[in-house]
C-alpha cells in the first residue's frame, strides 16, 4: 500500500519573503509589511514545519504571486527534497502547491496546472469564478459579487498512471482588525458572510456539480482544498442568513451523489461525529477585538473530498504537536497563524 501525504496550509502573507525581478530574499533582518514579523525568522520556521511535516503535496494559501518565488522558496538547501511548483497570480494573496518530484510517488511531470485565465481545461472554473450577481439574503435585491483570489486548479499525475485533481482555494476574510461599534461590526459581518455563502454557491453550482456529473470529469476524483474562512454550522450571521458557506460547498442532502466528505470530520470518533461535536477542531486563532482581544479558535481551512468508490483520502489531522510532542507554534513560533491540515491519499484505492 503506498501513501501520498497532503498537507493544506495557509503560511500568512508568505509574499513577505521576496523582492526583485527575478526574485530573491528579502534581507533577513527585515521586517514583513504585513506581519511586522523578522522575514529570516518566519523563512526560517516556515521551513521547519515544512521539513517536520514532510508532505508529499503542499497547497499553499496566502503564497507568493509568482511562481519563481514559490520556487526559490522550496529550492532552499534547508528545504528537504526536491520539488516543482505553481502559483496561479492573484495579487499578494495566492495560492499555490509544491510537489515533492524526488518521492517516486509521481510520473516526470508531477502534475499539470491549469491557469485559471487562460487554460481550456479551466473554462468553466474562469466562468464560475468570474464576478456574478446573486439574492445572496433572499430580498429579491441581486448583489454583486467577486472571487478576491482565483483558485488554483490542477492534476496531480501519480507513479501507476492514476490521477487527482486538485481545487485550492482562499474565499472571502471575515476577520476584523479593529474594534467597531456594534451596528457597524453587525453590517460588516453580514456582509462578509454574504461574500462566502456566495462564493461557495457560486463553486458548487457553476462548477463543482457539473465537474463531479459530467462524463469527462466525473471519474477524476478531485481535492477541493483551502482556506474557506468558515465552518460548519452557523455563526450568528449566517443564522440570519439561514445559509453555512462550507456546507453548501460540500453540497446538497438532495443530491447526495455529488457531496463532498470533509476528511478532517472523518478522524472525530463516534460520539463526537454522531453529536457534530466539532469543539475539539480548529485550524487558525485569532485575538477578537470586540471582546478585549481574547483569543479565539476556529475551523476555516478544510480538506473536502469527492465520494470515490473508495476510501481513498483518510487519517487527517489537524497538526497542532510536532513530533516530539511539542507545541507546533512553540517550537515554529514565527511560521503562521493557522495549523497545517494533512491527510493521506490512497494510491491503490484511486
Amino acid at each position: 500500500m503506498t501513501n501520498i501525504r497532503f498537507t493544506l496550509w495557509n503560511v500568512e502573507w508568505m509574499n513577505e519573503f521576496f523582492t526583485g525581478e527575478p526574485p530573491v530574499f528579502k534581507p533577513d533582518n527585515q521586517k514583513g509589511y504585513m506581519t511586522k514579523r523578522n522575514i529570516g525568522a518566519r523563512r526560517r520556521d516556515v521551513t521547519g514545519v515544512i521539513n517536520e511535516v514532510d508532505s508529499d503535496i503542499w497547497v499553499i494559501v496566502e503564497g507568493p504571486n509568482q511562481v519563481a518565488e514559490l520556487q526559490l522558496f522550496f529550492d532552499q538547501p534547508e528545504v528537504n527534497g526536491d520539488w516543482d511548483c505553481a502559483v496561479q497570480p492573484s495579487g499578494a494573496q495566492s495560492v499555490g502547491i509544491a510537489v515533492r518530484r524526488d518521492s517516486n510517488k509521481f510520473e516526470n511531470k508531477v502534475f499539470d496546472w491549469y491557469n485559471v485565465m487562460s487554460a481550456p481545461e479551466a473554462n468553466a472554473l474562469k466562468l464560475a469564478t468570474d464576478p456574478f450577481t446573486m439574492d445572496t439574503d433572499d430580498d429579491e435585491l441581486l448583489e454583486y459579487h467577486k472571487f478576491e483570489r482565483r483558485p488554483l486548479y490542477a492534476t496531480i499525475n501519480l507513479a501507476n498512471g492514476k490521477k487527482f485533481r486538485v481545487l485550492g482555494l482562499h474565499l472571502k476574510s471575515k476577520g476584523f482588525r479593529d474594534a467597531l461599534e456594534w451596528s457597524k461590526w453587525w453590517a460588516k459581518a453580514d456582509g462578509t458572510r454574504k461574500k462566502i455563502v456566495a462564493q461557495c454557491f457560486q463553486l458548487r453550482t457553476q462548477f463543482l456539480d457539473d465537474y463531479l456529473s459530467h462524463p469527462d470529469t466525473r471519474d477524476i476524483p478531485i481535492i477541493v482544498c483551502g482556506d474557506i474562512n468558515d465552518g460548519p454550522g452557523f455563526d450568528t450571521s449566517e443564522m440570519r442568513l439561514q445559509a453555512s458557506g462550507v456546507e453548501r460547498l460540500i453540497g446538497s442532502v438532495w443530491r447526495p451523489h455529488l457531496t463532498l466528505g470533509n476528511a478532517v470530520f472523518d478522524s472525530l470518533n463516534d460520539k463526537d461525529k454522531s453529536e457534530l461535536d466539532f469543539s475539539s477542531l480548529y485550524t487558525a486563532s485569532f485575538p477578537d477585538p470586540i471582546f478585549n482581544y481574547t483569543y479565539r479558535r476556529s475551523w476555516i481551512d478544510h480538506i473536502l473530498y469527492s465520494q470515490w468508490k473508495s476510501l481513498w483520502v483518510k487519517d487527517a489531522r489537524i497538526i497542532h504537536d510536532t513530533k516530539n510532542g511539542k507545541p507546533i507554534y512553540s517550537e515554529f513560533p514565527q511560521a503562521s497563524d493557522h495549523r497545517p491540515v494533512s491527510c493521506l491519499i490512497d494510491m491503490d484505492m484511486l
